[in-house]
């Protein structure tokens, strides 16, 4: 049942668990423990190095699919990898576990069927394994590469789009089948529908996981691999403009780049010599020398170079 309240930073964390017990599910996979007192969410927060922002976005989405994609630039990418990697410890070391002795004790009794329901609900487990374990081995490293500033040539985000997929019919032929045909007492009953309260939680509970990839951690990756090969490029371009420097080993002297800040400040080549104290021709020799040297010969080339280089602060050129 959704609460339609939006948590700010700001709330009491005591009343957020008040009012929506599931999210106590998620403080583990923020890393944060119980004992908070009467703090609010971002004292908490903070005590337990967990960005808050972020942490509010997954909360709020999780209990109302509240989520303005227009304010994520302000998620933070290592709190959300410490959320996914911790839910994957969850899920698969205490989670599926735990289901599996409290089905496995209310079936035990019956040797053969018991049996059958066991292997289907271990098939279930493996399935969810093998799709939590490839998002470890490759989603999760290329993504702290991304953090780091280093861009994958051979994976990204829509590769992992592509493998993920559901993974629940056997956990819904499971429940089936124990919501329809096994029989038993009123001691075995209630051990089942106690199972199946939890397998119910659990559903919920990874749909959720799915979703907060879905729709936060996948489009977050998207905008980290969007700024790095803009990042890129302009490296590449800054490289391609100075090549000429690198190869050439030309080192401009000061006067050269006083004739270049003051170019890019639009004087002419008399105002420049006017202003330099030299010559007319001594500042044409000096513009050649420049555009030998850097391989550059328009003002705008110029202008980027001494942008780049710290000659000028982009603030004082006309653009």
């Amino acid at each position: 049942m959704k609460n339609n309240k939006v948590y700010e930073a700001d709330d009491q964390m005591i009343s957020l668990i008040r009012d929506n017990y599931n999210v106590l599910q998620s403080l583990g996979s923020f890393g944060i423990n119980l004992g908070f007192g009467d703090k609010t969410v971002d004292e908490t927060c903070k005590d337990n190095n967990v960005d808050t922002y972020t942490f509010l976005t997954v909360v709020n989405f999780t209990i109302n699919d509240y989520f303005n994609p227009d304010d994520s630039e302000k998620l933070s990418m290592p709190t959300l990898m410490q959320y996914l990697e911790a839910s994957h410890v969850y899920f698969l070391d205490y989670q599926l576990p735990t289901i599996r002795k409290q089905l496995e004790d209310a079936v035990i009794q019956d040797d053969g069927l018991g049996k059958l329901i066991m292997n289907l609900y271990d098939e279930y487990a493996r399935e969810v394994k093998k799709h939590m374990k490839y998002e470890e081995r490759m989603l999760f490293p290329y993504v702290k590469g991304l953090i780091n500033g280093e861009a994958s040539s051979n994976y990204d985000v829509t590769t992992f789009s592509k493998h993920h997929g559901q993974t629940d019919t056997k956990l819904k032929e499971l429940k089936n089948i124990i919501l329809k045909y096994l029989p038993g007492d009123t001691l075995r009953n209630n051990k089942l529908t106690a199972t199946l309260y939890c397998i119910y939680n659990n559903e919920t509970w990874l749909g959720l996981h799915a979703k907060v990839e879905d729709e936060i951690f996948v489009p977050a990756i998207r905008r980290l691999e969007s700024r790095i090969k803009q990042s890129n490029v302009a490296k590449n371009i800054s490289s391609m403009v100075f090549k000429g420097v690198q190869e050439n080993g030309n080192i401009l002297s000061d006067r050269e780049k006083e004739v270049i800040i003051s170019l890019v400040q639009g004087m002419s080549n008399k105002e420049i010599a006017d202003h330099l104290f030299i010559s007319t021709n001594t500042v044409i020799t000096h513009r050649r020398n420049i555009a030998r040297k850097l391989q550059i010969h328009s003002t705008a080339g110029l202008t980027i170079y001494a942008i780049v280089n710290g000659l000028v602060d982009i603030s004082s050129v006309k653009l």
